[in-house]
């Protein structure tokens, strides 16, 4: 009899359940363990319900902020003397439920996906027996709701568990006016005053989209910018347009607690300051989902955060045992997750695998405008980390945005001063996350800047700065050549 190679999947987000269809094409004997549904935080609490209340804030941003300039006129039955009163609003309440239904209907599609792929699905939670077998094996024990247990065997065991919000002890969410990012979708009114805590890129989309949809929002950044870990520039931008937008952002301003105050809630600062609002939104980070679930005693290394160790293949220290996406720390991305996941399964079922490359990455914040990104950083280029040269060009520059209505954002470029190979780039501008697939393909095919600026572009387009900034940074490379 023909022996079939069995895998157990812990965890059913984009590491767990991609991973689970490679190995499922590849003739495995799959099994995923989830206990909440296939397609993880990322489809149900976070990225797909985060981005469609988004995709509705930024309907609201683009009618506010461009209706007059291009000629749109607004009938409407306000008095004159309230003139200036927003005309259009935004059924909350309407929205989440949009908001769910999507997410639920993304996870069953992928459930279906994962079954007709021929992979099993078995609700419960999983948790790795200490000691590998004789033949190498291993055994993953799921726990069901009812508390009934199940004990499965595999050959190779991916941990793909996630990770949920960090909380503040003296700020502990109540779901109702204190919130973290899985309990906002249960609002059925808007927010009248949002006080979100943390400035990094969950904070930033979460304020920029309340703040669209006709919240007052104060955001609160112990750092001295917004959005700390992006490219300077395009965080500088972003920031302006907030505060431009009637944003209160409090830079350097560390959050110690927040308590209801009957139906408000305040916020205490590290220095004693004490801002109030109707609602707060805690957004400080995530802790990986890795704690009581066998690792450490299954010889699975942790990192100090409770991240667990991988290679660029995915493998942890113990031996049959993998990890991909959130648990590992590496990208907090769905893209890198499901990465991480088929290359495991890859690895281990001895197809070809390339190891992950981190600077072809690709990363896009939803802001308004949005923040896209892909290779090396200007913080690598001021480092001394990588000897590059760039050109930036503003987007008001550009033709189409100026039809548009578009004032903020620009386009980088980053390239070899010898070869011109274009190694990194940053895009701002309504959805960057489009416009920075040409600089992805770019990167990961090691086209030059010449190649670039030889491409046709639409015109009027935005993509055309692409071209422009590339003519730019190859002009300078002759120049200096001559």
């Amino acid at each position: 009899m023909e022996y079939v190679t069995r895998i157990v999947i812990i965890g059913g987000g984009p590491g767990g359940y991609e991973a689970a269809l490679v190995a499922a094409q590849l003739g495995a004997e799959v099994t995923v363990v989830d206990c909440d549904g296939l397609g993880g935080a990322s489809v149900l609490t976070d990225c797909v319900p985060s981005k469609t209340l988004i995709a509705t804030a930024e309907v609201m941003t683009t009618f506010d902020s461009s209706y007059e300039e291009l000629g749109i006129i607004v009938a409407d039955d306000t008095p004159h003397i309230e003139q200036a009163a927003r005309v259009v609003g935004v059924d909350l309440g309407k929205v989440n439920r949009r908001v769910k239904r999507l997410a639920l209907a993304q996870s069953h599609d992928i459930t279906a996906s994962v079954t007709r792929a021929g992979a099993r699905v078995l609700r419960g939670r999983g948790r790795l027996e200490p000691n590998q077998a004789p033949d190498g094996s291993r055994r993953v024990i799921v726990t069901a709701a009812d508390g009934t247990e199940e004990t499965l065997v595999a050959d190779a065991v991916l941990v793909a568990t996630g990770a949920h919000p960090r909380e503040i002890p003296d700020a502990q969410p109540d779901g109702e006016r204190i919130l973290n990012w899985t309990q906002v979708y249960d609002l059925d009114e808007l927010p009248e005053e949002l006080i979100v805590v943390g400035s990094g890129v969950t904070g930033a989309e979460f304020a920029g989209a309340y703040q669209a949809l006709g919240s007052k929002v104060t955001l609160v950044s112990s750092r001295d910018r917004v959005l700390p870990g992006e490219d300077p520039d395009a965080a500088a931008v972003l920031e302006d347009v907030f505060r431009r937008r009637g944003m209160n952002v409090m830079a350097r301003s560390r959050a110690q607690s927040a308590k209801r105050v009957g139906d408000r809630v305040e916020v205490t600062l590290a220095d004693g300051r004490v801002i109030t609002g109707t609602h707060c939104l805690m957004a400080v980070g995530s802790i990986p989902n890795t704690a009581g679930i066998g690792l450490e005693e299954a010889g699975v290394r942790l990192k100090e955060s409770g991240h667990i160790h991988t290679d660029r293949v995915s493998r942890t220290s113990a031996p049959g045992v993998y990890a991909a996406g959130d648990c590992t720390g590496v990208l907090a991305l769905a893209s890198v997750a499901a990465m991480q996941g088929r290359i495991a399964m890859y690895h281990f079922l001895g197809d070809a695998v390339a190891p992950l490359n981190l600077k072809s990455v690709s990363a896009n914040v939803f802001t308004d405008p949005e923040i896209a990104t892909v290779g090396y950083t200007q913080a690598d280029v001021d480092s001394g980390k990588i000897d590059a040269r760039m050109v930036k060009l503003p987007l008001l520059r550009n033709p189409r945005a100026k039809m548009q209505g578009i004032r903020d954002g620009f386009v980088k470029l980053f390239c070899r001063p010898g070869t011109g190979i274009v190694v990194g780039g940053v895009v701002v501008a309504p959805r960057a996350s489009e416009l920075i697939h040409p600089i992805s393909l770019a990167v990961d095919n090691s086209l030059t800047v010449e190649q670039i600026a030889n491409a046709f572009t639409v015109y009027p387009s935005l993509s055309g700065s692409l071209a422009e900034v590339a003519r730019q940074l190859h002009s300078r490379k002759t120049q200096r050549e001559a």
